[in-house]
């Protein structure tokens, strides 16, 4: 069992503590019976850890905590072994005590193509939904946030998290194994972040104003999602499969996703960013042993999914609700 006492001892002195009318008993219903059939044996490649000594945490460039001399190399040794049993790490990269962990995610080239756009995190309350493993987590607190949470439902996320929290020991930091439709209305947020969420969910507008009714007044939404070309009334609806993900539900050109938040009534709408997924953003690497983007792209044309729908393209877009 993940014990989350230390997360509600926090919020229970701050701005969250409304939010322990529900959760605690959430948590308690999943840690009784929804664990994954493979979780005890994640438990105990974290459980087995090592545990060097270490001077350095380094958040605002990379996630790196420990230096490699701090840990030799038969100890790193187990560290790979540990957390290769962790499979697939999508999104990173991390570097523990001189272990490069090359996630099939580049995910520092998202956030280098936001991090310009948003408004300063500096003592800032941040709620990243879809987090996945956690990796942006990192980086929102290394650029100064007060207090980041990330939900999640995948359990091996968090577990991938735990594994990385063991080395950077920042208890502002949190991940929850929570879906969005499990959040209470929680107006408390500074900053929400969402991103490659959005097209995975059946009413991209309810979906929307979840989004909006976490943050507090003014408080800033950063939300990335696939998009295609059109004007603001075009939205792909793909078949059975897009990029053979199953779960695909909406793609919105980006004019159409301005007007979806504008019709939720965020204000001050901005579509800041437009980058087509390369191949050296998501690859295969020893980290995953699945396929990855060149499989879902049309071998003879790139600019196409092996469905034949337009190739990957994401757009950031930034509102205040």
């Amino acid at each position: 069992m993940i014990s989350f006492n230390s997360f509600y001892q926090q919020i229970a002195g701050n701005r969250l503590n409304h939010w322990l009318l529900t959760l605690p008993q959430q948590l308690d219903d999943w840690n009784r019976n929804h664990l994954h059939g493979e979780f005890s044996q994640w438990y105990k490649a974290i459980d087995n850890l090592p545990s060097p000594e270490q001077t350095t945490v380094e958040l605002s460039q990379k996630v790196q905590a420990g230096l490699a001399e701090e840990m030799s190399d038969g100890e790193r040794k187990k560290l790979e072994h540990l957390l290769m049993k962790l499979k697939p790490w999508r999104k990173g990269p991390y570097h523990i005590h001189g272990l490069h962990v090359d996630t099939e995610w580049r995910s520092d080239f998202k956030w280098d193509r936001l991090k310009d756009h948003i408004s300063d995190l500096t003592n800032r309350y941040v709620l990243d939904i879809g987090c996945g493993s956690g990796y942006h987590l990192w980086r929102m607190r290394g650029a100064g946030a007060k207090f980041v949470v990330g939900i999640d439902p995948t359990q091996l996320f968090l577990m991938q998290f735990q594994a990385i929290q063991h080395f950077v020991k920042d208890d502002a930091v949190n991940l929850l194994p929570l879906g969005v439709e499990q959040l209470p209305e929680l107006k408390a947020f500074d900053t929400v972040f969402a991103m490659g969420v959005l097209y995975h969910r059946r009413s991209p507008i309810d979906f929307i104003y979840q989004l909006k009714s976490q943050l507090n007044k003014g408080g800033e939404l950063v939300l990335e999602t696939l998009i295609v070309d059109g004007d603001e009334h075009t939205v792909l609806i793909p078949g059975e499969r897009y990029a053979k993900m199953r779960n695909v539900w909406f793609l919105p050109s980006g004019k159409a996703m301005c007007a979806w938040l504008e019709r939720c009534g965020f204000s001050n709408v901005r579509w800041v960013n437009t980058d087509q997924t390369a191949f050296e953003e998501q690859r295969k690497t020893p980290w995953i042993d699945t396929e990855s983007l060149q499989d879902f792209l049309d071998k003879d044309d790139p600019n196409k999914t092996i469905e034949g729908y337009p190739a990957p393209k994401r757009a950031i877009f930034i509102a205040n609700a």
